[in-house]
């Protein structure tokens, strides 16, 4: 049993000696070690001189945070030099072509950069450097302005006058397809009266044996007709003149107004007329019975009171002496 034991501690002794002297082992702490150094120097150039980093819990989870951290610090910081790069080349670009199209003074001395050339060069390079919808969308709405002959296109101008081509744009479709209609019906007649034409110029056709008589009658209709024709014309011309314009006016509008409060008006005047009569069944003759009532019991209160009055002025009257 004692061999046995020492057996198992020497496997473990060696076990553990193969951990630490392992190359895998030694490779993955070497690293970590760098990683830790690259990451306390960052944190060191990150915090102004003269302030230490403050101390924290050392792990692999922050490890790997502040690793990730690091990255994206210094891709930002990679992104910001290529954008101040760039603009640095595009103003010094912007300036050489001023400097080249520079023009003289008035009096000769010294060079002047010319507002119009920087502009123009400055918008150009503005719509190179858009992108493909950029450009697109700029092209379309240059177009649009062109179209609607608006100088300095804003979009609300710009919606509307798209919101009144549609509705025209409607409008002259509905306009086509009422034209059309009309045109196929006239297509039809032209078509029926070609066949009726064809007919009549055949030599199959035969007139009917009662054509004088339709003639006379037809002549007969008209000249009734033409008799009433004047007072049928007076009718549509009184028509035509009761009829109510198709589109309000304001002064219409006022008047129609004046005419509805006069009659609310007179309605709250029957409302109140009315009311005296609120308690009164709906029969005519219950009614007419209940306001005879009515009035003998006002007639009783009239002779009661008229009484009682006499009453009190021959109580309150001196008596008269006798001589």
């Amino acid at each position: 049993m004692a061999h046995l034991h020492r057996h198992r501690r020497h496997l473990s002794q060696h076990d553990d000696s193969a951990a630490i002297f392992s190359p895998s082992v030694a490779r993955i702490a070497a690293s970590t070690a760098r990683d830790w150094s690259y990451v306390d120097s960052w944190l060191a150039s990150t915090f102004p001189p003269g302030r230490s980093v403050p101390s924290f819990e050392r792990n692999p989870d922050t490890l790997k945070a502040l690793l990730a951290l690091a990255a994206a610090n210094e891709s930002a910081d990679e992104e910001r030099q290529l954008l101040a790069r760039a603009d640095a080349a595009a103003l010094k670009q912007l300036e050489h072509h001023g400097r080249r199209r520079e023009a003289p003074g008035p009096e000769g001395h010294g060079h002047g950069l010319r507002p119009g050339l920087l502009r123009s060069d400055l918008l150009t390079a503005i719509e190179h450097a858009l992108p493909k919808e950029g450009r697109n969308a700029l092209n379309s709405l240059a177009n649009l302005a062109v179209q609607a002959g608006t100088t300095f296109p804003e979009p609300e101008d710009l919606g509307r006058n798209i919101t009144n081509l549609q509705g025209s744009v409607f409008e002259m479709e509905q306009m086509i397809a009422r034209v059309e209609s009309l045109q196929r019906h006239i297509q039809r007649e032209a078509d029926q009266a070609a066949e009726l034409l064809q007919d009549l110029q055949s030599d199959r056709y035969r007139p009917p044996s009662d054509l004088a008589k339709q003639n006379l009658d037809l002549q007969r209709k008209t000249k009734a007709l033409s008799v009433h024709l004047p007072e049928l014309q007076q009718r549509a011309t009184a028509c035509g003149a009761s009829v109510d314009p198709p589109h309000p006016t304001i002064e219409g509008l006022a008047r129609e107004e004046h005419d509805f409060l006069a009659l609310l008006a007179r309605k709250k005047e029957l409302h109140v007329q009315m009311a005296a009569f609120d308690g009164l069944p709906s029969d005519p003759d219950m009614a007419r019975g209940e306001l005879d009532a009515l009035r003998r019991q006002l007639q009783a209160f009239t002779s009661r009171r008229d009484a009682m009055f006499e009453g009190l002025v021959e109580r309150e009257s001196p008596v008269k002496r006798r001589r």
